[in-house]
């Protein structure tokens, strides 16, 4: 089989041979392995006719090094690996030395040249890439592709050996179930959920009366052996689930080891298998061959969903207005336990919700097809979370090799810091028409306006008279890059979605495009340089202090500015429209003057592009607490929307899950109050005089994470700690499982003896402790802008302090 050559005369994608006919499909899975003394990389594929796997042999991995450098060495190390080939490439590395390109007959053999390469003081270039991902991404297949080989009926697929692929438009229709399990809380299994549109299956240990939808079985061994037939007839492409690989899958191939069973859930009859990550033996990854496990947690973060708590039903509840049919969490396994022995049935309805509540998050969300676009336009797994780096690398890799050129290794030290978004010292006050005016993708449009590109920075280093200035030395060339034109295209897809009101491409070319300043100024990538960074978030900096000059000079003051948005304040007179008509005239004139100032100063054409996005009818900007000076990334605001009057809330007390009930309700209802020049003073003196009757007892609780286990809590001992330990002492005296040992959340509330666990809550309330450290801090935040004081209310109605 032809081995792929990196060199500069190759075209861009390698042309298939005439076999078969061509058949479309997406790319599921990739993996590659030794076998026989060669490399073999296997690619599951969904296609219209069901699962493909493509077979691709003799693929050699291969590493760079400088040419110079290696020669003395070569003669012996084709001594010591007779089957290796050493081969000069018109590549250069960014220090423009000549390459050479050391090729391994396989994997394993791959590994000993590194290490007899290293140990003879020589740098590896790019030796860290998977043979699959070097393979796909050197042909700039992602999502989609086009195969062609020698077909072969399988157990349930076809495979193709000797396969050739290239890349291609394709849109499958995945084959979907939700799985979910039941077990003890010594991990003893008692149920499996599957569910997928109108099928729905429980099955059970257990003897009883047939229900058509639960499936009996005598003992866990049959369960696991059930399952497996059943994920076989089913045949699913992907299994989704809450949790479902470090919790449910791990538990199954665990419980599957004590038996003695490879789980065989893979096409084929093949075995799934577990990898655990490193240093951390409680998370880990499944692979089941030909099928795709998503969990949807880390899917849900992925596409920068937030939530207070990420267990399924306080997702459910936020999402669907619904959740599970009993949700005791302080009992709920010893309910389960209880059920399992006396009623199977109910345990079962309850299981199959958990697989249908799941269903129904994926379908509300999207979920699915956000990650299908993202793997079609950045060839990462549907299954891989975050991976913004590996994405920028698929997307630029093979460009720059087509351009003469190989990537830098990873940064020693993980680099320097580059300079964070620009934030403006802000006035603090209660405002009346104060418009926002943002920057439209700030760092993506500096990006593609002042060419800002790894190779691009090479190359205008290497002819600085007509390069384009960054900051800390960076110089970029005008013509040689490859960043602003992925940027430019993405750009243009995303607006395009927009016009179709296709959200979820929307938002995955949204979060690829944001990702590529973090992805350069990240030490984890191997394209890191301070100087790109800093010449996007320098520039932008730049951009806000002149914006915000121009913007003052039309007569307006500008009172905060935060990375891309200006707050600017307007004539507390002017209505609705002349508001909206202000930031119009204010939009158009930012972008002219860009426009001008670009072309001017460096001949460029401007990408930036300057947006009136709303108007804050009243706007609050805070103080920095006990100080008079403005606050940053903290402010309210109430606007006008096509639905109505809107609060907006911006890092303050409400939108932040460490603070309780009581504090967001009383800022609610203060705020509201506050901006419809309504006096809120019964409102503060009503709100402590119930707190201290206990009429609001269920506001004051706490919800804390612990972020480490609860032994690593050595020096630093927090309420929520505390709390944690307490509940724990109790649960074993109790005969009951721990249940704050690794991590979680904990509920609490503040007592005369301090934090107790809500759970076993046994001293009275410090109502003192929520009036200082709730009520307080929030009344502080806004009563001065109105000439009151908290305090003083509190004393002359109640006379309490």
């Amino acid at each position: 089989m032809d081995t792929l050559r990196l060199r500069t005369d190759l075209p861009a994608i390698e042309p298939l041979q005439k076999r078969e006919p061509l058949q479309k499909g997406f790319l599921l899975s990739r993996h590659s392995h030794d076998k026989k003394g060669q490399t073999e990389i296997v690619l599951w594929v969904v296609t219209e006719s069901g699962p493909v796997r493509l077979v691709i042999q003799g693929e050699r991995p291969v590493c760079f090094v400088k040419t110079a450098l290696f020669e003395p060495l070569q003669h012996a190390f084709l001594k010591a690996f007779a089957d290796a080939e050493v081969r000069p490439l018109t590549l250069k590395d960014f220090q423009h030395d000549a390459i050479s390109a050391v090729y391994s007959k396989d994997t394993a053999q791959s590994f000993l040249i590194h290490d007899y390469l290293r140990a003879k003081g020589l740098e590896l270039f790019e030796s860290d890439f998977r043979l699959a991902d070097r393979y796909l991404m050197e042909r700039f297949v992602y999502g989609g592709l086009e195969f062609t080989g020698q077909p072969r009926s399988r157990s349930g697929y076809v495979e193709y050996q000797n396969a050739r692929i290239r890349p291609a438009e394709f849109n499958p229709s995945f084959k979907v179930i939700s799985l979910d399990i039941e077990c003890s809380e010594r991990g003893e299994l008692y149920s499996i959920g599957l569910s997928g549109g109108d099928y729905g299956l429980v099955i059970m240990v257990g003897n009883q009366e047939p229900v058509e939808w639960i499936q009996w079985v005598d003992h866990e061994k049959a369960l696991l052996e059930a399952f497996e037939e059943v994920l076989h007839t089913l045949d699913p492409d992907i299994v989704i689930g809450w949790n479902v690989i470090n919790f449910d899958f791990r538990l199954l191939l665990k419980r599957a080891d004590r038996h003695g069973m490879k789980l065989r859930l893979g096409r084929g009859g093949q075995a799934a298998s577990w990898r655990n990550r490193r240093g951390d033996s409680g998370q880990g990854f499944i692979t089941i061959p030909g099928r795709m496990v998503i969990d949807g947690i880390e899917a849900l973060k992925a596409a920068t969903y937030q939530f207070d708590s990420f267990s399924l039903e306080s997702v459910a509840q936020a999402l669907l207005g619904r959740g599970k049919a009993t949700e005791d969490v302080d009992n709920r396994m010893a309910i389960i336990n209880h059920d399992f022995r006396h009623n199977k049935e109910k345990l079962a309805r309850y299981n199959l919700e958990d697989c249908r509540l799941v269903e129904a998050i994926f379908e509300h969300t999207n979920i699915l097809d956000y990650l299908r676009l993202r793997s079609h336009l950045t060839g990462l797994e549907l299954d891989r979370m975050g991976g913004s780096v590996q994405a920028f690398t698929n997307l630029y890799l093979p460009r720059l090799h087509r351009a003469g050129y190989i990537a830098p290794n990873l940064p020693e030290g993980g680099g320097l810091a580059s300079p964070g978004g620009y934030v403006m010292d802000s006035i603090p006050g209660l405002y009346r028409n104060v418009i926002v005016l943002d920057f439209k993708s700030l760092y993506p449009s500096i990006i593609k306006t002042f060419k800002i590109d790894p190779m691009g920075l090479v190359e205008g280093l290497a002819e600085p008279d007509d390069a384009i200035p960054g900051f800390r030395g960076g110089m970029f060339s005008r013509e040689k890059h490859f960043l602003p034109d992925i940027i430019a295209s993405l750009w243009a897809q995303r607006d395009e979605a927009k016009k179709q009101k296709d959200a979820a491409r929307s938002q995955a070319l949204k979060i690829i495009m944001n990702s590529f300043y973090g992805v350069l100024g990240s030490g984890g990538c191997r394209f890191y340089d301070t100087r790109l960074a800093s010449s996007i978030t320098i520039r932008g900096h730049e951009i806000m202090q002149q914006t915000a000059r121009w913007i003052e000079e039309q007569g307006y003051q500008v009172i905060y500015g935060d990375t891309d948005s200006t707050f600017v304040l307007l004539n507390e007179t002017y209505s609705d429209d002349q508001a909206a008509t202000t930031g119009k005239k204010l939009e158009k004139m930012i972008n002219q003057r860009w426009d001008e100032k670009l072309k001017g100063d460096f001949q460029l054409e401007s990408a930036l592009e300057l947006e009136f996005e709303t108007c804050y009818r009243r706007f609050l900007m805070p103080t920095i607490r006990g100080a008079d000076t403005g606050s940053k990334k903290r402010y309210a605001g109430i606007k006008t929307t096509s639905s109505g009057q809107e609060l907006v809330f911006k890092g303050l007390e409400t939108v932040r899950s460490d603070w309780t009930a009581l504090a967001k309700y009383f800022q609610t209802e203060l705020f509201t109050l506050v901006f419809a020049d309504q006096s809120p003073e019964a409102l503060v003196r009503e709100t402590v005089e119930k707190t201290l009757a206990g009429e609001w007892d269920d506001k004051l609780v706490y919800r804390k994470r612990l972020r480490r286990n609860l032994k690593d809590y050595v020096k630093n001992v927090p309420p929520q700690v505390r709390a944690a330990r307490m509940a724990d002492e109790i649960n074993q005296s109790l005969g009951k499982s721990l249940k704050y040992q690794r991590k979680g959340w904990v509920q609490y509330v503040m007592t005369v003896n301090g934090p107790e666990p809500l759970e076993y809550l046994r001293s009275p309330i410090d109502y003192q402790h929520y009036i200082d450290k709730q009520l307080k801090p929030v009344a502080d935040g806004v009563l001065p802008f109105i000439n009151l004081d908290f305090n003083t209310l509190i004393d002359e109605q109640m006379g309490l302090f």
